[in-house]
């Protein structure tokens, strides 16, 4: 009860705002069905560069159907796609992309990786859609109930079992075995 789709995403090179950060990479597109390709340049314009940095693939799950329509039904149905900072070329790793904010949600937690949201495309939209009309299943809420059974009327740990009288339930036995109590 899943699905898969090759996803390529491309990422734009654009030159940073302050000294301290030459350069700012952001994801700013999905490429449906795109052929596996890494770092391949796509378009230049001044000194911003956007890259197909890679193919990653696109899982959509039964169990997930109701975080997918969550994602649907926002303002701007999205696919996040989850990166972690590194050394060398290209600064950037693509580790996931997921059409799942709950699952996008829960990358942001750890603070290592990075997660961009990206605008589905409508081919993207109407893909996860028809998964989500053929998969979903509404839970039905049901209410729990209390048992009927009284607790409150067994006063367990109470005292020592050991003493009888009711009147002091928490006197020490050993008194009671010198004499000095009645």
């Amino acid at each position: 009860m899943y699905r898969t789709m090759p996803l390529g995403v491309v990422l734009r090179k654009a030159p940073g705002v302050t000294r301290w950060v030459p350069w700012n990479w952001t994801a700013v597109a999905v490429l449906p069905g795109a052929a596996d390709v890494a770092w391949r340049e796509m378009r230049r314009e001044g000194e911003a560069i956007e890259y197909h940095a890679g193919t990653l693939t696109l899982e959509l799950h039964g169990a997930e159907t109701e975080a997918y329509l969550n994602g649907l039904s926002s303002e701007t149905p999205s696919i996040y796609v989850v990166m972690r900072e590194q050394t060398g070329d290209y600064p950037l790793e693509l580790l996931l992309v997921t059409a799942s904010p709950y699952e996008a949600q829960d990358y942001t937690d750890s603070g290592e990786e990075i997660v961009e949201k990206v605008p589905m495309p409508s081919g993207l939209i109407a893909w996860v859609r028809d998964f989500v009309e053929e998969f979903h299943q509404e839970e039905v809420f049901v209410k729990r109930r209390r048992d009927k059974k009284r607790l409150d009327l067994v006063e367990d740990g109470i005292g020592d079992p050991r003493i009888s009288q009711v009147s002091d339930v928490y006197r020490s036995p050993t008194l009671l075995k010198k004499g000095r109590l009645q």
